[in-house]
């Protein structure tokens, strides 16, 4: 058996017009009870007739195409305008002549082609149904006519309104579905920035140094197996980062933690940069967003301490706090470029939006002595 909680779903899943046909069909029925005959919608006013044989043709012709409102909706008002005309002229007045508006709402509102030259079209069908009514002697005052011509384009303009509506929710749908690609895009390009600079600046640092100790077997077999370790991690990290560009991967960036800082301090370290590292406190269990961007802000100081004063000292200074991370990175003196690729410039700026986009506060400035210190502070409390 289907479980009951799949019905809706499986109900969306059918056609409109497999879902459009039980109210058609309730229309049709509701003709037929005794106590709604002549409660239709009507013109002209003239007298009220039972129902015989044909009037069961009208009432199917005016309330089955319902079915089709949504898929093929000038077929739909074409018919139950036709049945309409009938009802009318014959004086059934059935209850499913109420069809009329409702076919007029829905092809104002999915009628895609033709708009304006089906108006044209049912405004000039209405004159001679209204003559008609007339020459068959119908009470009703010119006037009447008209208050009953305004009400089907009342009609009408209701529909073109639901129309408008939904076209203006599909294009808000689509702006945000493209701004949150396009901020999807920045995230995975200051990811991509990120492991990539490192990762081939600590190699290209470290190879350019093992050309060097050629005289030194141990000194040059270390080096090159810190590149090749370095080279695993870029690896690891280029797989992680191309997991979240597939949509049925989840696309929560993975904190760091606090082994892997330690792991990052270290790497610089084998790359020849002489790093000192301080923590006070620990990461709270709620700090989220915050770790993850506390981690990219050293990462990218010491991926530019390499870069720029490859050999310097070095300090980080790791604060955790309740409410908030501070991240303290200062390098001395200019060092030597020797070897180091160039910056794009990138790194610091996607830093201050990273952690301006969680309200915390972010410098990068030159000390006095010729070196740089970059500061941040990183409120905790947001997930990633």
């Amino acid at each position: 058996m289907i479980e009951l909680r799949r019905v809706p779903d499986l109900w969306r899943r059918c056609d409109v017009t497999v879902r459009d046909l039980p109210f058609a069909l309730l229309m049709v029925a509701v003709s037929f009870v005794p106590a709604l005959h002549g409660k239709g919608t009507q013109v002209g006013d003239l007298p009220i007739r039972p129902l015989d044989a044909f009037a069961v043709v009208v009432i199917a012709l005016e309330g089955l195409p319902l079915a089709a409102r949504r898929r093929w909706p000038a077929v739909c008002l074409t018919l139950v305008s036709l049945g309409f005309a009938l009802d009318q002229i014959r004086g059934y007045h059935a209850f499913a002549s109420t069809a009329l508006p409702i076919a007029l709402i829905s092809a104002g509102a999915y009628l895609e082609h033709h708009r304006r030259a089906t108006v044209l079209l049912l405004s000039a069908a209405y004159v001679p149904l209204a003559v008609a009514l007339d020459l068959l002697g119908a009470p009703e005052r010119p006037e009447g006519f008209v208050v009953f011509y305004l009400t089907l384009i009342l009609a009408w303009c209701i529909g073109a309104w639901l129309r408008s509506t939904r076209a203006a929710e599909a294009e808000r749908r689509r702006h945000v579905a493209e701004a949150t690609r396009a901020a999807e895009r920045t995230r995975i390009a200051r990811e991509l920035h990120d492991v990539v600079t490192h990762h081939v600046t600590a190699m290209v640092v470290q190879a350019e140094a093992a050309r060097y100790l050629t005289a030194a077997p141990d000194r040059l077999d270390a080096t090159l197996s810190a590149v090749t370790d370095t080279g695993r991690r870029a690896i690891t990290d280029l797989r992680h980062l191309l997991d979240l560009l597939n949509p049925d991967h989840d696309t929560d960036v993975r904190t760091p933690s606090v082994g892997e800082l330690h792991t990052l301090v270290e790497q610089t370290r084998q790359a020849g940069q002489p790093v000192e590292f301080t923590e006070e406190g620990r990461p709270a269990e709620s700090a989220g967003s915050a770790e993850f961007v506390a981690y990219r802000v050293v990462q990218e100081s010491l991926t530019n301490a390499l870069k720029y004063a490859h050999g310097s000292r070095t300090v980080v200074r790791m604060r955790y706090g309740e409410k908030e991370i501070t991240v303290d990175v200062s390098t001395e003196g200019s060092g030597s470029r020797a070897g180091s690729p160039g910056g794009s410039g990138r790194g610091l700026a996607g830093l201050r939006e990273r952690v301006d986009a969680l309200g915390g506060e972010f410098s990068a400035d030159r000390q006095a002595g010729g070196g740089f210190v970059v500061r941040a502070r990183i409120p905790a409390g947001s997930q990633s």
